[in-house]
């Protein structure tokens, strides 16, 4: 029996249109995408399909956009008979893991993360903070260089451990111009800065994860029907007191998604769906382990093609 876990992807991977083939088509996918406009009072729906990306791109569409893609995508491929063992989801998609376990009902989940995405946009002036990706060196050198700089040139820290070689920092600009020339000194193959809108994942966001606070705690959690492998801790989320504090924590710690996939892996699990637009964490995946099936979802080519893969596996 093959052991399957559902991916998430996060901020990034949004294009305009995703979704809206697998909408038109599948009654239950454009179900959601009508939830998420009721339960936001505006047309999100709109916004994805035939909006502008310069709309899409910004953080408080973004998040609610990709996790009401995720989850519709997921309620097609379950309608196709398809079940999972794990769920984990990068950043904004643990959040669409959650729904998925049935940990988070999604009307409430789409307004936490549209809330999410304008006190993210908050937290930090326009300019005053980045992020870059650190290729080609070992992530206890990205720690130590980025724990010195803190010291001297102002808050940067890693960001997102997001498999061998590639890890993102996230901080001041000041901190992260520092940090960049220093790691690239000391071996990085290519430091490229991120064109995002905020230093994501730092000690900078704490403000963002205070306010968000009260948002959390007032979503009504289940215990997940799936383990679902959390962000911060890359372990099983064990229970519904856990899930509130570990996505305040998530607001301004690292992605530990280098971690979790090894957990997964450790856990049995090879063959990995990626339900969104891209296949940014099918990539990923590859590069922790080579031997990983790794099947994308996001039109109905690509469900048909895993589809098929996961009958033929059983």
């Amino acid at each position: 029996m093959i052991k399957t876990a559902l991916l998430f992807p996060g901020q990034g991977s949004q294009t305009i249109g995703m979704g809206k083939e697998l909408a038109a088509k599948y009654e239950v996918a454009d179900r959601i995408f009508n939830e998420a406009d009721d339960a936001l009072g505006f047309s999100l729906k709109e916004l994805v399909f035939n909006g502008t990306e310069e709309e899409l791109k910004r953080t408080e569409n973004t998040q609610p956009a990709l996790l009401t893609t995720s989850t519709a995508i997921w309620e097609v491929l379950k309608e196709k008979g398809v079940t999972a063992d794990f769920a984990a989801g990068h950043s904004l998609g643990e959040y669409s893991a959650l729904v998925a376990a049935e940990a988070l009902p999604f009307s409430e989940a789409v307004k936490a993360v549209r809330r999410r995405g304008q006190l993210m946009e908050e937290a930090v002036p326009s300019g005053q903070g980045s992020m870059a990706a650190v290729l080609g060196m070992e992530r206890e050198e990205v720690d130590r260089i980025t724990a010195e700089v803190s010291e001297t040139a102002g808050a940067v820290q890693p960001a997102n451990y997001n498999c061998p070689g590639q890890i993102v920092i996230s901080g001041s600009t000041e901190g992260v111009a520092k940090a960049s020339e220093a790691l690239k000194e000391a071996g990085a193959k290519r430091v490229l800065p991120l064109n995002v809108s905020g230093p994501f994942h730092s000690s900078l966001m704490q403000p963002a994860a205070e306010k968000m606070k009260e948002t959390l705690e007032n979503l009504r959690i289940g215990d997940p029907v799936m383990n679902v492998i959390a962000n911060v801790t890359a372990e099983s989320v064990k229970s519904k007191n856990e899930v509130s504090r570990l996505l305040y924590e998530q607001i301004y710690s690292p992605v530990l998604w280098e971690d979790t996939v090894r957990k997964l892996v450790d856990e049995g699990v090879d063959t990995f769906i990626e339900a969104g637009p891209g296949k940014v964490l099918s990539g990923l995946v590859k590069k922790v382990n080579r031997r990983a099936k790794v099947l994308p979802v996001y039109d109905e080519e690509t469900l048909e093609k895993a589809v098929a893969a996961l009958k033929e596996g059983k």
